[in-house]
């Protein structure tokens, strides 16, 4: 107690961690997407709190985490589901640190190690090519549109699915991403900013999107009877937002009726990346199209594709060190010689 007074610390013996645990998830509320914030919710109820819930705050030391961790590997639990949750109750006691509740933060190195990311699955771009055509000739609805907009612009599913038709210039031949839409827990359709700045950006469009939007913005016209674009580009007959769980089940659907490799609806955005690398383009305005805050994020995601370019800057490498090589070498053969004329 004396050492807590000295330290400036309130250590209350009446808090409980599961208290404390929903009184920071409020306290975050207003700084955490809605969809997020259902997640830390959702980690909370289903694991923090039946295993750490009953413990005064005070009295959670690292052996109680770390036995969690073990008996929660042990149990199968996926690595992945493990680690958001100790990395969650981590952040959560920094909060206590923080605030001088607690004088350390017990589950400072108890955080497993992150799980390495599987690799995506991309299409190649005769795969991406084949599905479009696909839903051409099979389907011409509004998803047909939709999936052309996707692959021909590398935007994020949310993105594609909150895109206002106010936000769209057909005459410039470009669009804004203003908002997304995301779905909480599948449920409640959210539409919100943008996580990042830099995802709030004008984006070009290519002949095909401006063609995919041009018959989307004919669709609407003429169910509407004053003929006037207004609201969402990709939405149902009613109006209402398409839900994105409907969205992927669809593409699987389709996906499957070509054989094609099962990928989810972000990884059209991954394989929009993969086709422009595999063309040459640098991954710098790679980077600048998909919205990346930074170069080192389309680095990590898809520095794994570079490989035939990683060949040729070594063989370029190579080359210029034997020019260099043989100048040097010219340079003092024709010195030795200038000497030897001399000499004689």
């Amino acid at each position: 107690m004396l050492d807590a007074e000295y330290r400036g610390v309130y250590e209350d013996r009446t808090l409980r961690v599961g208290l404390f645990l929903y009184e920071w998830l409020e306290a975050k509320r207003p700084a955490l997407a809605p969809n997020t914030w259902a997640g830390y919710r959702a980690c909370i109820e289903r694991d923090l709190v039946p295993a750490f819930g009953g413990m005064l705050l005070v009295d959670l030391r690292p052996k109680h985490i770390d036995a969690w961790v073990k008996t929660q590997l042990a149990a199968d639990r996926g690595p992945t589901t493990v680690h958001h949750a100790v990395a969650m109750l981590r952040n959560a006691l920094n909060h206590a640190v923080r605030t001088w509740r607690l004088r350390y933060n017990p589950a400072k190195h108890s955080v497993p190690a992150k799980p390495r990311a599987a690799v995506r699955v991309c299409w190649t771009p005769d795969q991406a090519a084949a599905f479009l055509r696909h839903n051409t000739e099979h389907y011409t609805d509004r998803l047909t549109d939709l999936f052309e907009v996707m692959l021909g612009t590398g935007m994020r599913r949310g993105e594609v699915l909150a895109l206002h038709w106010s936000d769209v210039h057909l005459m410039d031949r470009q669009l804004y991403v203003r908002w997304t839409l995301t779905a909480v827990n599948n449920g409640k359709i959210h539409l919100g900013e943008p996580k990042t700045e830099s995802s709030r950006a004008w984006i070009s469009l290519s002949p095909r999107v401006m063609a995919a939007l041009h018959r989307q913005a004919d669709l609407q016209m003429a169910a509407h009877p004053d003929g006037r674009l207004d609201g969402l580009v990709f939405a149902r007959p009613d109006g209402e937002p398409l839900r994105p769980q409907w969205v992927l089940d669809q593409l699987r659907k389709r996906t499957a009726e070509l054989d094609l490799p099962k990928i989810g609806l972000h990884d059209l955005r991954h394989s929009a990346a993969s086709i422009m690398i595999a063309a040459g383009i640098p991954l710098a305005v790679v980077s600048k199209a998909l919205r990346h805050s930074h170069l080192a994020i389309t680095v990590d995601l898809y520095g794994h594709l570079l490989k035939d370019s990683a060949d040729e800057a070594v063989k370029a490498l190579a080359s210029a060190l034997d020019r260099a090589d043989a100048e040097v070498a010219g340079r003092a053969g024709s010195s030795i010689g200038h000497r030897f004329g001399k000499a004689a």
